[in-house]
Parts: structure tokens; C-alpha cells; sequence
């Protein structure tokens, strides 16, 4: 059986490859997957080439500190959802200056969270050249299996959206 965290490297080496061959950077946003998607991009030699930054933005005030987001710019918009997973992949690429910005929003578990979103759910966005979020639920409690699922499922986001035409 495979280390999650190699199968997580294998994606960030494709992410890698494609970024490095286009001369493209990405910018982080992530929130319940805890690092991990910073954490495999950074595994794969040359990061400094593609990767510009990221920030794991686990509350109300890392999203102000961290992202420059006030309340007033996520009024009527509730986390874990897929609009505030795009408002933290374009706030990502437009401060770090980036081609992409990539973002994860959800509750890890054991429970849900405060929004009535069960554990296992998450939202994850991209924003660059082309744009997309979609939600995820894994329907599962395990904190670090969903970590895990949730950062595979944004690197799985990302390589679909960079696929080379005709692959």
C-alpha cells in the first residue's frame, strides 16, 4: 500500500511539471487539509521555480492576518463554502502576484462545523487562467483521512484544470 504522503507527492511532482514547463507560479490557500498542499509542493525539487507562498487560513482572524480579508469582504458569504473556496484562490494569486491560486475550505472532523457542514465536507477552488471550485464529501469523521482527501482532491482539481490540450 502506498504512503498518503508520497501518493500526494506524485501529484505535486505532475502540479510541478506543468508549472515549471510553462513558467507558471501557484499561491496557496488552504484551511482543513493543514498544510498538506503546501507541504507536497514544497517536497518536490525546484519548488522555488512555481511556488510562491501559501497560508493555512484556519480562522476569522488568519483569514484577516493572513490573507487581508476583513469581515466586510466575506459578508453574506459563509466558509466552507465554494464561493468563499474562490474568494481565497483569487486573494491567494492576486497578493502573491501568482498564474494560480489554489484553495481548500472545510471541516476535518471528528465533527462538523459550525455552518451545519458535516465532517468530510470541503470546498475547493483554483483561479487563474481558468476558474473552478467544486465540493467535496468524503462522509467520513476521520480528521486525517479527510486531510489527506481534501488536499489529493485540490491537487486532483488543479491537474484537471492545467491538463495540456489533447491529454
Amino acid at each position: 500500500m502506498e504512503n498518503p504522503l508520497e501518493a500526494l507527492i506524485a501529484k505535486a511532482e505532475i502540479i510541478a511539471a506543468r508549472l515549471k514547463a510553462r513558467g507558471e507560479t501557484i499561491a496557496i490557500a488552504e484551511s482543513s487539509s493543514g498544510g498538506l498542499l503546501s507541504a507536497a509542493l514544497l517536497a518536490v525539487p525546484g519548488a522555488s521555480a512555481y511556488f510562491l507562498g501559501g497560508a493555512v487560513v484556519y480562522t476569522a482572524k488568519a483569514r484577516v492576518l493572513l490573507m487581508d480579508l476583513p469581515r466586510e469582504a466575506v459578508a453574506g458569504m459563509r466558509s466552507s463554502s465554494e464561493p468563499y473556496a474562490m474568494l481565497l484562490a483569487r486573494t491567494a494569486r492576486e497578493r502573491f502576484s501568482a498564474t494560480w491560486g489554489l484553495s481548500e475550505t472545510g471541516a476535518a472532523g471528528p465533527t462538523g462545523n459550525p455552518y451545519g457542514d458535516a465532517a468530510g465536507h470541503s470546498c475547493l477552488a483554483v483561479s487563474g487562467p481558468v476558474e473552478q471550485a467544486f465540493t467535496l464529501e468524503t462522509a467520513q469523521s476521520d480528521r486525517y483521512a479527510n486531510m489527506l482527501a481534501f488536499a489529493e482532491a485540490a491537487m486532483d482539481l488543479f491537474i484537471l484544470v492545467t491538463k495540456p490540450d489533447g491529454e
